[in-house]
């Protein structure tokens, strides 16, 4: 059976949240699964209380409800924790790229705790999965582990699932290449520059906007043309880590 080749450890996080949001969303459950270098594991699992009413339509899925966090601790309370867990780790998950891993990330700015996301490798098994075969968590657990998804939408079942899929995905493509460096390469849909997708590199590696009417505007020169525009960015619903992005952008023009 193919392993991943690991330099360093890895974490796969599955995220219970109050919605899907991630400039205002929060964590409700967080689970991560820690794989060393000598391929043992460490899964670790915490309850979080977000702090605001778990929406009923959230609870629906996940079935946590606003009584079963209610004791628990606050993000602010567990970040030193989750911190240590995942220090010098890379990252990996199921939708994380777009997901676990931003909304993660914001959480930390919110309460103001370093972690640094930048030397981290990422790997997003389903960007994988969707490159493949083009199917979701439960159908690719089937697909590729021939079982079903027990307790679908509970961060430990769904985080081992993940795990547990980039494994046979290693076994089925011989031609995917099993280090973390090539996979978080491969798994990546676009070069983005923060997590949210709002700004990636083209194809000469200049940061441009990758949504509104400036879709496709290098950065730099449209704060220089419309400074305006940064203005309304750091104003608005735009996560903390894409406000991070773009003001230091905006510094590095400056600085030209």
């Amino acid at each position: 059976m193919r392993k991943l080749k690991l330099h360093r450890p890895i974490a796969f996080i599955d995220l219970e949240t109050t919605g899907v949001n991630v400039a205002s969303d929060r964590i409700v459950e967080i689970s991560i699964l820690k794989l060393l270098p000598d391929h043992s594991t460490e899964v670790s699992t915490f309850r979080i209380n977000p702090g605001m009413p778990i929406p009923a339509e959230s609870s629906a899925i996940h079935k946590i409800f606003d009584k079963d966090v209610k004791d628990s601790p606050t993000f602010k309370q567990m970040a030193a924790q989750l911190i240590s867990i995942l220090d010098q780790c890379d990252l990996a998950g199921y939708n994380s790229n777009k997901f676990d891993i931003p909304l993660l990330v914001e959480e930390f700015l919110r309460v103001e705790a370093d972690f640094d996301i930048q030397d981290r490798k990422l790997i997003d098994v389903q960007n994988i999965f969707h490159k493949m075969e083009q199917r979701t968590l439960a159908a690719a657990y089937k697909f590729y582990c021939n079982e079903s998804l027990e307790n679908a939408h509970s961060a430990e079942a769904d985080v081992r699932a993940t795990y547990e899929v980039l494994n046979a995905q290693l076994e089925k493509y011989e031609n995917l290449e099993d280090s973390v460096a090539a996979l978080h390469t491969f798994s990546s849909m676009s070069d983005f520059v923060d997590l949210a997708g709002r700004i990636v590199r083209d194809k000469q590696g200049v940061e441009v906007f990758n949504f509104g009417k400036h879709k496709g505007k290098p950065v730099a020169l449209v704060f220089k043309n419309e400074p305006s525009y940064y203005n309304w960015m750091m104003d608005g619903d735009f996560p903390l880590y894409t406000k991070r992005v773009i003001t230091k952008l905006r510094l590095k023009a400056f600085n030209k």
